[in-house]
């Protein structure tokens, strides 16, 4: 597809521009006028607000405005209020006594309609500077600007007139307004090289051409700990043009996604990284910013952008030395080598007890016409390398092969002498057990952890030196990061601008790692295709093409994360616009890849590129995650959570509550009484971190009413938030409210919309440990009713796998010492072999090396290791394949007592 005329079409499907009531406060939004800019907040609407924010977090909706369009004006031939500022900020309302101090939470912006440069620089100033603030007829031109009929500059609101008000509001800002994307667009049509970029490659390369396995060039080590899905996700990576990435909620994919950006660091790339939301992208940052790695640049509308620049000012610039670097990766490899010496080890000592475990009585036959064989002095591996030669043709080495085996084996049919010498390698892997204290590696297990812990370290001191090393902040670059500081302090009118006059080579020599935003990417951000080696997008399911178009062609390659079953974008363009557009710009044949209304960033990146499924579950107990692991991922989600401590927990309430049909409003009295008896109980338990949720936003607004009236003082302490499902995606809580705001008497609408299926795996996968749902359904079927009949019913004791001979003699042992056990327990994709004891103190046993392998054994026990299992080895020939002396041994050693 011509990249070109794809913007050109994404241009004439993007939303038209509306009028000047863009950014204007809704009808009925809490506010307050903050005549004191510098003054705190006080009273009883100021207290509202602060309460307000707390209750809602993680979507920073508070908002400061100044220089206030009010009165009533005439819209769609319907006349209504109108409160609009003209510039604005997020803010946050830190208590202070008996006030609220006013603190600045991300970028000032000026409403779009102002394009004097003059007049946005003294806006963007005016919470800073008031004394320089527009006034008289600047303000009231810049007022007029947004085509809204204003009479003149006033000092409060005049009734029957619309006047511009030189003061601030704090208001309650739940909707942002976007603007200017067809424009956007269209210019980068005009823009040469796009193709050459990770856009090019979405829209270039087919599926299959991406589907092959990664390459292996190196070992995938990160600062963070991967799983065997994580680390084939980053293998590729490291490989392809378009990497995806796909997982249920609490899979790990934000932590996938830290890592990738790491590792490309690590090696000389540059990552921008780019979410839907700011709390996603604070969230990246806050993962980022506990590793050892590089500072991120948060260079968009973020709360955390002041650290940033007080880092940056105080001596980032400066540099390490090529000495500090060089130690760094010199301590690096020495930690990297300490593992590898320990895992061969392992490996080995596995490889032995594997190879004794396939004895079987009647080899002493087979072995007796092979006595060289059986010998124990017998060097196999010389006797594997002369059979491989002798196999291997008619040259002088299968001929030198097969004179040395006639001599050790006679002459007898190749095939017979391989079986013989397999055979005599498991005897002589049992002969070495047997002569010294058979197979216990308890304690290298430990060594080993304790290693990759410390490698993980040094690697991320590694990257960190080697991503600050003062050969990459010389010349332009320490002119870059002077240049950058002044950009970051700028207005974000103001900051593309001089971003754009920095040399991108340079910049991204000293800070290679980017964090915003979708639209910051398009807003601040240089317009220069491939300036990034990687982008790195989170939440794409979430994200419409129109947006993402502008974030992938500002990179050469790409990692697209998203969960097509969690809640989607929305779109209002229709099929026959697209097939309209499609014409108009010759794309006909790719008409189904433009379809911006069902086919999302990550959509169309998946249908170029084979998908990566994280699928071990970290979240929830398995009860919270067991009904949307099976309804929605069709069981391949499997929770490494699961342990006896929660087997039989019951994590899930129904509250049946009586009402007929919701009242005007939309909301369901009963149902807000049941969900605030359900907040009250949680509070005065001491719990926090407490979520209410609802598919409807009048359910939320009647529970906020009266949250806030209850617990003004509580909100912030026990960390009470408040909102719908589409609030709460890429969230979570340790306990959470569900309500579900549907009775017997609600329209088939309102039913399907609480039961769509995107919308109810979100609401239902917010909980860590605990989730109540207030229904007043009084025979729900469908996905609701099926849900229900879960949450009525404890999970069933999870299914236990055949075990072998040795695991079930050990496990009637441990029985007759009133010990529980379970054979074959299964923890995410991985089974422990037995699990010995209740609760907490239940101890894992390794019995037997894993069926698939050496290299399945290391990644089950590093798996179990991270979910926090208690872990030993029961292995037979440790115990001379006597059941009773490994039960005595076990109940000794790990105080195994009667249940």
């Amino acid at each position: 597809m011509d990249v070109s005329r794809l913007f050109l079409a994404l241009a004439d499907l993007a939303p038209k521009g509306r009028n000047g009531l863009t950014g204007a406060v809704p009808e009925r939004t809490p506010f307050s006028w903050h005549i004191g800019l510098f003054s705190p907040l006080q009273g009883m609407e100021a207290s509202r607000l602060a309460s307000l924010d707390e209750l809602h977090r993680h979507e920073r909706l508070l908002r400061h405005g100044w220089g206030v369009v009010v009165g009533d004006t005439t819209v769609d031939g319907r006349r209504r209020p109108v409160m609009l500022p003209l510039v604005t900020r997020p803010v946050r309302l830190r208590r202070i006594g008996h006030r609220y101090r006013v603190e600045e939470a991300g970028d000032v912006t000026v409403h779009p309609s102002v394009t004097d440069q003059a007049t946005v620089d003294t806006l963007e100033a005016v919470f800073h500077s008031p004394a320089g603030a527009p006034g008289g007829d600047a303000l009231l031109t810049a007022a007029r600007a947004t085509g809204l009929p204003v009479a003149r500059v006033a000092d409060g609101p005049v009734e029957d007139a619309l006047v511009v008000v030189p003061h601030a509001i704090v208001f309650l800002a739940r909707h942002a307004d976007r603007v200017g994307v067809a424009d956007d667009l269209r210019r980068w049509a005009t823009v040469p090289g796009v193709a050459e970029t990770a856009l090019g490659a979405v829209h270039r390369t087919a599926a299959t051409e991406q589907a092959t396995e990664p390459g292996t060039d190196s070992e995938p080590w990160s600062p963070l700990p991967l799983n065997t899905d994580q680390r084939l996700a980053l293998l590729r990576a490291r490989n392809g043009p378009v990497t995806v990435v796909s997982g249920a909620p609490g899979c790990g994919k934000s932590h996938l996604l830290a890592a990738v950006a790491l590792d490309a660091i690590d090696a000389g790339r540059s990552v921008l990284l780019a979410t839907q939301s700011v709390h996603a992208a604070d969230v990246l940052a806050g993962l980022l910013a506990r590793q050892p790695g590089p500072t991120p640049v948060l260079f968009g509308d973020s709360e955390k952008r002041a650290a940033f620049l007080t880092e940056l000012s105080g001596g980032l610039a400066t540099g390490f030395t090529a000495e500090e670097v060089r130690v760094h990766e010199l301590r690096a490899e020495a930690a990297q080598r300490h593992v590898r010496t320990i895992e061969a080890e392992l490996r080995e000592a596995l490889r032995q007890e594997s190879l004794a475990s396939r004895v079987r009585p009647a080899d002493t036959l087979l072995l007796n016409d092979f006595p060289r064989l059986r010998d124990t002095g017998t060097d196999l591996s010389r006797v594997f390398r002369h059979l491989a030669a002798a196999e291997a043709g008619e040259g002088w080495r299968a001929r030198w092969g097969r004179w040395r085996l006639r001599r050790l084996a006679g002459d007898r049919p190749l095939p017979e002498v391989r079986a013989a010498a397999t055979v005599a390698e498991h005897h002589h892997a049992a002969a070495r057990l047997a002569a010294g204290s058979g197979t216990d590696l308890t304690g290298r297990w430990t060594d080993l952890h304790e290693a990759e812990e410390l490698a993980r370290h040094a690697i991320g001191d590694r990257l960190r030196h080697r991503a600050g090393a003062a050969s990459r902040r010389d010349g332009g670059a320490a002119r870059a990061l002077t240049a950058l500081t002044a950009a970051m302090r700028a207005g974000r009118s103001r900051r593309r601008g001089m971003l754009t006059e920095i040399d991108p080579v340079d910049l991204l020599r000293a800070l290679p790692l980017w964090i915003g935003t979708v639209s910051d990417v398009e807003d601040v951000l240089p317009a220069i295709p491939g300036m990034f080696d990687l982008v790195i997008m989170d939440e794409a399911s979430h994200i419409d093409q129109l947006r993402a178009a502008p974030v992938l062609v500002r990179a050469k390659t790409a990692v697209v994360a998203g969960d097509p079953r969690q809640l989607r974008f929305v779109s209002f363009v229709s099929d026959a616009e697209v097939d309209v557009v499609a014409a108009r710009h010759g794309l006909t044949g790719d008409r189904d890849r433009l379809d911006v209304r069902r086919s999302s960033a990550f959509d169309l990146a998946a249908s170029t590129a084979a998908t990566v499924r994280l699928t071990e579950h970290h979240r929830s107990v398995p009860h919270l995650i067991d009904f949307p692991a099976r309804r929605f991922y069709q069981g391949r989600v499997a929770p490494v959570t699961r342990h006896p401590r929660n087997d039989d927990v019951d994590a899930i309430d129904v509250h049946r509550v009586t009402a007929e049909a919701p009242e005007e409003s939309g909301a369901v009295p009963a149902e807000v009484d049941e969900t605030l008896r359900l907040v009250d109980e949680a509070v005065q338990a001491g719990e926090e971190d407490i979520a209410v949720i609802t598919p409807f936003r009048a359910q939320a607004d009647a529970v906020e009413r009266h949250l806030l009236a209850r617990y003004p003082e509580t909100i912030s302490r026990r960390l009470l938030r408040i909102g719908t499902v589409h609030a709460f995606q890429g969230s979570e809580a340790d306990t959470v409210v569900v309500s579900l705001g549907v009775t017997d008497g609600c329209s088939a609408g309102r039913k399907r919309f609480a039961a769509s299926p995107n919308l109810f795996n979100v609401m239902v996968t917010r909980a860590r440990r605990r989730l109540h749902v207030v229904t007043s359904l009084t025979a729900p079927d469908g996905l609701i009713g099926d849900f229900l009949a879960h949450a009525e019913r404890p999970l069933p004791p999870p299914e236990a796998t055949e075990p072998g001979e040795w695991v079930r003699e050990l496990a009637v042992e441990l029985r007759r010492a009133g010990v529980a056990v379970t054979e074959g327990y299964p923890v995410g994709h991985w089974t422990v072999d037995l699990c010995a004891g209740r609760g907490e103190d239940a101890v894992g046993l390794i019995c037997a090396v894993h069926p698939d392998g050496v290299d399945a054994h290391l990644a089950r026990q590093r798996s179990l290791h991270r979910a926090g299992w208690r872990l030993g080895d029961a292995f037979a020939s440790r115990y001379r394949s006597d059941p009773t002396r490994a039960a005595l041994d076990l109940l000794t050693r790990y105080g195994l007592t009667a249940s």
